[in-house]
């Protein structure tokens, strides 16, 4: 199967456009005006089950609904497209409705940005002391787009918010001049959209002796269950495989974060023959996805994806809470539930898939895991705790919140036991705290054993 991408103006070509209803095309129509749609031959044919659909969870993960926006907008918007086209002013209720949808959420374009002389490193994020984020421009697109995607705004054309760098001298500067980064996390969109030639000159220039502080280097891809051909019968796949060996081969471990968003993803014969590809480098591979309300609140799915994966070599690793971004109204689950799918699906794995954590929010503090709810002195409460934080000094520290059984973020949380606060609320964030990288520690401590024993 060659790779071929559907969108919004391609769609009709397929196939099975003929098998959605006329109010399903509509609404596919009018809603990826304002949020982005691609899928492709692979996710027509083998993952979507169209007679399931709409209520198909992969259908749902791809194409927009009506329900992803108020009806009220909705009606206005199709009426601006379809009924009496205006098209200055459907871009103005586009970018109206855009912005309603926090584009950005939790600091990414504020707080994360690094700045060197005063300037904004555009394609680099660097929210934990250990970790940078690189969004190579050649990446900022996806073999299909899912639609509960946060970081929609890099696909529809929100130029002013897309973070994307030509070239990797501005990181590996920036990597130069901050030793406490261990790991390095290749992000878009997705970076394996790229052919291996183009990849490979973002990811060669860390292997250079003067980055050994790099010890991991992450690829955030979603090809593994919309196009898993990348690594088995694309053309170059074997060539992207040696990559892979070579940043093994160098020391550093090669990282895949996999996006997976339901079991029926897995099932494949070439996604599975495509993960065990993957760990044969000597690379890991590991799953993560959030629980999303319409496609995944299966605790039995999520069970098969970790059993499945583990299987094959992968590594359960996160299952997060869907973002306060896009149609978050339409995909949103209470945080109560979360919990009950996650601690249900939990129970149903062997010790080997209980690496994954969750669910877990990114907040604008951190990652923040909802490690359950109990009562604490006559007060029912979420037991929460950092799993990363913006302050090292807050990652693990339990604090505890009121339950709320319709919160769905923890914006929407309170302090339990009458606290004001939270806290990490009670000040301004610290300047990150410099680590001395694992490789660089045992160095130093080499170094004085071997002038403790010359002396």
């Amino acid at each position: 199967m060659k790779f071929k991408p559907y969108t919004r103006q391609t769609i009709r070509q397929a196939r099975q456009w003929e098998l959605l209803t006329p109010e399903q095309q509509e609404a596919v129509q009018v809603v990826s005006h304002v949020l982005p749609f691609r899928t492709n031959e692979y996710v027509l044919e083998q993952l979507i089950d169209w007679d399931r659909v709409p209520d198909d969870p992969i259908y749902r993960l791809v194409f927009p609904h009506q329900d992803m926006l108020p009806e009220h907008e909705y009606r206005q918007l199709r009426d601006l497209l379809l009924v009496h086209p205006d098209h200055v002013a459907a871009e103005l209720l586009i970018h109206e409705i855009r912005m309603r949808m926090n584009p950005h959420p939790a600091g990414q374009m504020t707080h994360n940005v690094p700045r060197v002389n005063d300037a904004p490193l555009r394609g680099l994020q660097h929210k934990y002391n250990e970790t940078v984020l690189f969004f190579p421009s050649a990446g900022q697109t996806c073999h299909a787009y899912c639609t509960f995607c946060f970081r929609w705004p890099q696909f529809v054309g929100m130029d002013d918010m897309k973070f994307d760098a030509k070239e990797t001298h501005e990181l590996v500067s920036y990597l130069r001049d901050h030793r406490e980064v261990t790991d390095v996390l290749i992000t878009g969109g997705d970076p394996l959209i790229m052919n291996t030639r183009s990849l490979a000159e973002f990811i060669e220039p860390l292997l250079a002796p003067e980055l050994a502080h790099i010890q991991n280097i992450r690829i955030g891809t979603k090809s593994v269950a919309y196009w898993p051909q990348r690594f088995v019968t694309d053309r170059d796949a074997d060539d992207l495989l040696r990559l892979f060996e070579k940043v093994v081969s160098s020391g550093r471990n090669m990282a895949i974060m996999g996006h997976y968003n339901h079991a029926v993803e897995l099932r494949q014969e070439i996604a599975q023959q495509a993960v065990k590809r993957i760990v044969g480098t000597g690379a890991t591979l590991r799953m993560q996805g959030p629980l999303i309300r319409h496609i995944n609140e299966d605790p039995f799915s999520w069970a098969e994806l970790w059993q499945t994966g583990v299987r094959l070599g992968a590594i359960p690793y996160y299952m997060f809470v869907e973002r306060d971004t896009g149609p978050r109204e339409y995909f949103a689950l209470p945080l109560a539930r979360a919990h009950e799918i996650f601690q249900t699906a939990y129970q149903m794995v062997s010790g080997l898939a209980r690496t994954v954590r969750g669910p877990s929010m990114s907040a604008f503090p951190g990652k923040v895991v909802i490690d359950g709810v109990v009562t604490i002195g006559g007060e029912k409460v979420f037991a929460l705790q950092f799993l990363q934080a913006r302050n090292p000094d807050w990652v693990r520290k339990p604090f505890y919140a009121r339950f709320d059984p319709e919160a769905t973020w923890m914006d929407h949380l309170k302090p339990a036991f009458g606290k004001e606060k939270f806290f990490f609320e009670s000040g301004d964030l610290p300047e990150p705290r410099k680590v001395i990288p694992i490789a660089a520690a045992a160095h130093a401590r080499d170094a004085s054993c071997s002038v403790t024993h010359a002396a």
